[in-house]
């Protein structure tokens, strides 16, 4: 293109310059038309030689094309146009190929769109098969459901008890521990969340101010918990918490005006029987962590009773993430009031102790522990009344303090042991009896 413009230019010069020049020699004429010619040769030249190089047609050189003769000119031009149709042969071409690869490219991407999106649709339909084989599974059996809950619920309490004593071993600050339980458990319900392996529901404005006296009750119940574990034996603390059933009823009673027959009540005398006679003898015997136990029974027989209001509202394991939340918040003013000034030289002798890794896995193990453990709990109290889930909190009580005394080989009395075993067997008596009563009201 540009050699036929410059070729033009050129033509039309020489037409004005005949105009203006009429009178000239034909010889005159001649050589100028000739200089023109060579002028355009020499363009057409330049602009082919990037096309002529990858046709394997050698151009002349300028010093061939300068020489005026007409021969030279003659045999410059002919292999200019052989090369020509190969150029424009190339060029068509290029242009197709490269639309046919943008077109397989996009081929390809179209391909790969649909293997993913195949692959998505595949995985949906295997996660929902798996789903309704387990909402078919759980309406089938309910008790295998329910039991579930309940093993999983004993073995994780039974770690969380083991490894939280260990650690109140060589860092007494339970304070401080109550919060890390809660700040892992934090991390645990927003791993949850963002996978969905949890459905995430957002509160209302109503929910979460109800949802403001169980996270308290929660938060409380759990430092006075830590307290006593700190201070006493674990196995101590548990028979001390066998009473739970014991504040159960009574709030109960106190939040609905629930009556049970007399003799759920009166399987209740066991249980306080066993526990004053446990702790009479108990070598690791204090106040605060008697009273601290005590504390923590009325606090979580609460909590459990106005929990199971908002479970209308929200499944249990979002509840209980709400209620960690909140709780948190609770228990940090707490632990900066009573370990404020002393909890950083605390974990720097832990850490010269142990060595920080292993200091940091213990905190976030026993903070896993605790939060499945309490999420486990939650999905039973959903599935069985107030009063039963004491009642099997006490079963779990079994397990711990049998464990607990084997690992750290705690030395107890006879007379702790046996009334250890008169509150167990107290609050066994008390759920069987109030789950008969639950029945014949149900009929």
């Amino acid at each position: 293109m540009h050699a036929r413009e410059s070729f033009s230019s050129l033509f039309c010069v020489c037409l004005e310059d005949q105009q203006h020049h009429p009178n000239q020699p034909n010889e005159k004429k001649k050589s100028f038309f000739e200089n023109a010619l060579f002028r355009t040769t020499r363009e057409i030249k330049h602009g082919m030689q990037s096309i002529a190089r990858p046709c394997g047609v050698r151009v002349a050189s300028s010093r061939a094309t300068s020489s005026h003769s007409p021969s030279r000119r003659n045999a410059v031009m002919p292999r200019m146009d052989k090369c020509t149709p190969k150029a424009s042969a190339l060029s068509a071409p290029s242009a197709r190929e490269s639309r046919a690869i943008r077109g397989s490219e996009s081929f390809k991407r179209d391909i790969l769109k649909r293997e993913k999106a195949s692959r998505r649709s595949l995985k949906t339909k295997a996660t929902g098969a798996r789903a309704s084989a387990l909402s078919e599974f759980k309406e089938k059996f309910p008790a295998a459901e329910t039991a579930f809950y309940f093993a999983a619920w004993y073995f994780l309490n039974v770690q969380f008890n083991i490894i939280n004593k260990t650690i109140y071993n060589y860092f007494p600050f339970p304070w401080f521990v109550s919060c890390v339980h809660l700040g892992v458990g934090l991390l645990i319900m927003t791993f949850f969340w963002t996978t969905k392996l949890v459905k995430f529901e957002k509160p209302s404005q109503e929910f979460l101010k109800a949802l403001t006296l169980p996270a308290f009750l929660h938060a409380f119940g759990h430092c006075l918990s830590n307290v006593s574990f700190a201070t006493v034996a674990v196995s101590f603390t548990h028979t001390v918490k066998t009473l739970e059933p014991v504040f159960s009823a009574v709030g109960v009673y106190l939040v609905s005006g629930t009556v049970y027959p007399l003799p759920v009540y009166l399987a209740l005398i066991p249980v306080i029987g066993g526990v004053a006679l446990a702790s009479a003898t108990e070598l690791s015997f204090t106040w605060l962590g008697f009273l601290t136990a005590m504390s923590s029974n009325v606090a979580f027989a609460a909590r459990a009773i106005f929990s199971k209001k908002l479970m209308s509202e929200m499944t249990p394991l979002n509840l209980y993430n709400y209620v960690t939340i909140v709780s948190l918040l609770f228990c940090i003013p707490f632990a900066l009031f009573f370990e404020g000034s002393t909890v950083a030289a605390g974990i720097s002798r832990a850490i010269a102790l142990k060595g920080q890794k292993d200091f940091v896995m213990a905190l976030l193990s026993v903070g896993f522990y605790y939060h499945m453990y309490n999420q486990v709990a939650y999905q039973a109290l959903g599935k069985v009344e107030p009063v039963t889930h004491a009642v099997g909190n006490v079963g779990k009580r079994i397990f711990v303090i049998g464990f607990s005394i084997l690992a750290f080989g705690n030395k107890i009395s006879t007379q702790t042991a046996v009334g250890s075993a008169i509150a167990i067997a107290g609050a066994s008596a008390y759920g069987i009896i109030k789950a008969k009563y639950a029945e014949k009201k149900a009929a």
